[in-house]
Parts: C-alpha cells; sequence; structure tokens
C-alpha cells in the first residue's frame, strides 16, 4: 500500500502530459484551419473589378489612338456604296464623247465665234467621222437630260457646218434650197433634217436656253462655241452663251426703259413662258434689269454667214 501515493502521481502527471498534448494538437488544427479560412476569405474580398482588369490586359486595348483604324463594319459598307455610285454615275455621264467634234470646234472657231470654213473643208472627213459616230450611239432612255442635250446640240451644229460645205463657197445659209429641211445625215436608221432636231426634239426638252446653243451659220445668231457641250458642263455652257447673247449690243439692245431685241424671241416667245415670258428671261440673264414698264421693238436680222 506504500506504493500508492507514487503510482497515483504517475497517473497523474501522465494524464496532465497527454492532455497537454492534446491542447497544443488542437491549437495547431485551429491555426491550420485558420490559414485555410483566410486564403479562401482573402480569394473571395478581391473585387470583380480587378479580376476584370486582369482579364483584360490579356487583349489590346482600343485608345482614341488607334479606334480610328477599326472603321465600324456599317461604315464600310457605306463607303462601297460610294464608291459604286460615283462609278454608276460616271458611267452615265460619259454616255458619249464629244472629243471630236470639240477639236475642231478649237482649231476652226474664233473666240469671238467666226468660223473658218475653208479650215473645216480641209478636215471634212474627220467632220464627217465625227457624224458617222453619232449615228451609231443613238440617245436612249438610259440617258440622262443632260447627255440628251449635248447630243443634239452638238449633232445640230455638227451638221449645220457639214450644210454648210456641202455648198460652200455661199454668203448666206438662205442661199442654200430649204436649208433646214434636207435629209443629208443618218442617224441610225432614219434620214434626219435640221429642223426635226430643232422642233421634235430640243425644243420639246423645255429649256430656252437651246436657242443660244444651236446656230444657223448667220451673223445674228448666237455665236458658234469653240467647244463642244458636255454632259458635266452642258447646264453652265448654256448659261454662258445665253449671258453672251443677250449682252452682245450687236445683237441685243438692253436698257432699263427700252429694249430692242433678237426676232428669236419673236419666232420661239412660247418658249420663254417657262421663265416669266420674255421680259422675265431677259431679267434673268441680263446684266441690266428692264422696267416692266419699258418699250420693246425687235432687231432686223442679219442672215450673212458668221465667217
Amino acid at each position: 500500500m506504500k506504493y500508492y501515493p507514487i503510482i497515483i502521481l504517475f497517473i497523474f502527471v501522465t494524464s496532465c502530459s497527454s492532455t497537454k498534448k492534446t491542447i497544443e494538437t488542437s491549437k495547431k488544427n485551429i491555426a491550420t484551419s485558420a490559414r485555410v479560412e483566410d486564403k479562401v476569405t482573402l480569394k473571395n474580398t478581391i473585387p470583380k473589378k480587378e479580376n476584370s482588369e486582369l482579364k483584360r490586359t490579356t487583349t489590346p486595348l482600343v485608345t482614341t489612338k488607334n479606334i480610328k483604324d477599326i472603321p465600324p463594319k456599317s461604315l464600310v459598307k457605306n463607303v462601297k456604296s460610294i464608291d459604286t455610285a460615283k462609278v454608276t454615275n460616271k458611267k452615265k455621264i460619259i454616255a458619249f464623247n464629244h472629243n471630236e467634234w470639240n477639236t475642231l470646234l478649237k482649231k476652226h472657231v474664233t473666240n469671238q465665234g467666226n468660223v473658218n470654213y475653208k479650215g473645216f473643208k480641209t478636215e471634212r472627213k474627220a467632220l464627217l467621222n465625227y457624224i458617222k459616230n453619232l449615228s451609231n450611239n443613238i440617245p436612249n432612255n438610259a440617258w440622262t437630260k443632260e447627255e440628251k442635250l449635248a447630243y443634239w446640240m452638238n449633232a445640230y451644229n455638227a451638221m449645220t457646218i457639214d450644210l454648210i460645205l456641202r455648198n460652200y463657197p455661199v454668203k448666206s445659209i438662205k442661199d442654200i434650197k430649204d436649208p433646214w429641211d434636207q435629209r443629208y445625215w443618218k442617224l441610225g436608221k432614219k434620214w434626219i433634217n435640221l429642223n426635226q432636231i430643232e422642233h421634235d426634239i430640243l425644243r420639246e426638252m423645255n429649256d430656252p436656253r437651246i436657242h443660244f446653243g444651236i446656230v444657223c451659220a448667220s451673223f445674228s445668231c448666237p455665236k458658234l462655241q469653240n467647244e463642244a457641250f458636255t454632259a458635266l458642263q452642258v447646264d453652265d455652257q448654256l448659261t454662258k452663251a445665253t449671258k453672251e447673247f443677250l449682252n452682245d449690243p450687236s445683237r441685243n439692245e438692253i436698257s432699263k426703259n427700252y429694249y430692242k431685241i433678237s426676232k428669236i424671241f419673236q419666232w420661239f416667245s412660247k418658249d420663254f413662258k417657262v421663265d416669266g415670258g420674255v421680259l422675265g428671261f431677259l431679267n434673268k440673264y441680263s446684266d441690266i434689269t428692264i422696267s416692266s414698264e419699258a418699250k420693246k421693238s425687235y432687231k432686223n436680222y442679219n442672215w450673212a454667214l458668221n465667217d
């Protein structure tokens, strides 16, 4: 029995040691668990914005510097459609090339409209070739109004020159028998005369300026321009021809209270109604504004050849 106190003490010490180990193990487990939880918490607490920022760094950034280099698809489509439209319009505008006629005019017509018929006669083959090309390219419904205007005015003037050359030397177009009814020219399958072009085609286009674009080879008619009419420029060319004719004192005398004008305005008075009548037309293109109370008369027409 004398060993009982020693045995009890041993048991007590052993028990304390075991308890201490258990406590330390528990502390270690708690610490480990805490670290794991801290990692999880830390991971979960990273802002989503930061995550998205990290992801964006893997792709190229779009900045104001390079955004111009990335046009939207809609813009690319628009550019293509515009380019196509330009090409289409260009094809329409150049339905017929009048360069042959332009070259002849530059050579044989002065800036004042005087025609060198002797010079034209040396190149009549080139003139007939141009008329032949006109014949092979008759205007159709696909042509614009500007293309038709340029075609028919050039045709009229070229055929008038050829009419004079067929009868040259001559002092006046009126010395030729029925000059505007002669059917010397074939366009397509039809033989045509100058009256048909002027009255059945050009006048029907409702632009009275055509009377200052086509020329009857006479002094009192508008001057023959020394350039061919073209679809791209015909509107400006007609305005220029009209103003030149109206403001030429040898062809029209215009003042505020009195005007003595070409008989063209008398012969074709109906054509000028589209611009408010003859007076309205004159005031639109003349350098001088004519009073509505002004007196009017007409000049005698000089049919002498415009050479």
